[in-house]
């Protein structure tokens, strides 16, 4: 069978209880996680076929990660042994990555240090039919972004479909160049995006009307998306569909939803409200796999779309960075 191959960085996650805790407990609580490897966790719980590629130091740590991925079944042949450090980024509990408070360690990491020629991509891809990224990897480097350009060519070449999540950190993109002179030769390969009018606008260049939020209305949002949607699908042919989420504080807690866009129509989920929140960390990869588990599966655009806003929802009452929600919890969630 084919498999679903997800790329990107392994991460640690530190989260530390502030106001000193940490420090007098002499304890931090450390999740395994990544953005590609929360969508490959996600798609394994669903009994998808996924592999997953990474870069990781050889060392006791990471064999045990190996050993929980193995568990998991994902598949880790895949994964190369470089360098002599993992990645690491620091978050205190309860806080969101897009706030100030993300420390990023990732700086020559293994994966940091890759260079073009380091995979043989021609052999990893050859029992794989789907191919995932995210922006994430290559606002590290050059080099990087550059091995991403040259696994995107080969799954081109073997029509391989492709996916990427248009996750904008502007804290990791520190090297020379703006996300806009590198993601568009990097998308442009891409049959499936997912992001926001936001990003779309921080990565891609695209418009987004800098007054949207004063109008304060769903339809207005969801009437960007299309329009969002359109001038990606205009600019970048190669791409069927595109996916924007909407995830708003509201009270104490989150309002979200989504919308999902082919050429001719827009299928929007419903919404979701919760005044409990346990972790935003992972929410976003985990509407990413519920997309391309619709998709792979070839379910209707609607229940994918559905599927996707019902998993991410979800994954906010999950403490770490990757989902334990199986398809039935997440259909519970969907028929709620």
């Amino acid at each position: 069978m084919k498999k679903i191959i997800c790329f990107g960085e392994l991460l640690l996650r530190m989260s530390p209880a502030l106001n000193r805790q940490w420090i007098h407990d002499a304890s931090m609580p450390v999740y395994v996680g990544g953005a590609e490897l929360n969508v490959a966790t996600a798609l394994a719980k669903w009994n998808a076929p996924i592999k997953y590629c990474s870069a990781i130091p050889d060392n006791y740590i990471t064999r045990e990660i190996i050993e929980e991925l193995t568990e998991k079944t994902i598949d880790v042949s895949s994964i190369i042994f470089s360098g002599s450090k993992l990645g690491f980024y620091y978050l205190s509990q309860g806080a969101d990555l897009k706030q100030g408070g993300v420390i990023y360690d990732r700086a020559y990491s293994s994966f940091w240090e890759l260079k073009s020629g380091a995979i043989n991509w021609d052999e990893i891809l050859n029992d794989v039919n789907w191919f995932h990224f995210s922006a994430i990897s290559p606002a590290l480097n050059e080099n990087v972004a550059a091995v991403c350009k040259e696994a995107l060519q080969v799954a081109s070449s073997k029509n391989i479909t492709i996916s990427v999540d248009l996750n904008y950190r502007a804290r990791l993109w520190q090297y020379s160049k703006h996300p806009t002179e590198i993601m568009p030769a990097l998308v442009e390969h891409c049959d499936v995006m997912m992001g926001n009018i936001w990003s779309a606008n921080n990565l891609l260049g695209i418009d987004v009307d800098e007054n949207i939020h004063d109008k304060k209305s769903k339809s207005a949002y969801l009437d960007h998306a299309t329009v969002t949607a359109h001038a990606i699908m205009q600019q970048f042919p190669k791409c069927k569909t595109v996916a924007q989420t909407f995830r708003f504080d509201h009270e104490n807690g989150i309002k979200y939803y989504a919308a999902l866009n082919d050429a001719r129509q827009q299928y929007v989920s419903k919404k979701f409200y919760t005044d409990t929140v346990a972790d935003k960390i992972g929410s976003g990869d985990c509407f990413m796999a519920g997309l391309i588990f619709g998709l792979y599966n070839r379910l209707s655009l609607q229940h994918t779309i559905n599927y996707a806003a019902a998993a991410a929802f979800g994954k906010l009452h999950e403490i770490g960075d990757t989902t334990s929600q199986t398809v039935e919890d997440v259909e519970k969630i969907m028929n709620a």
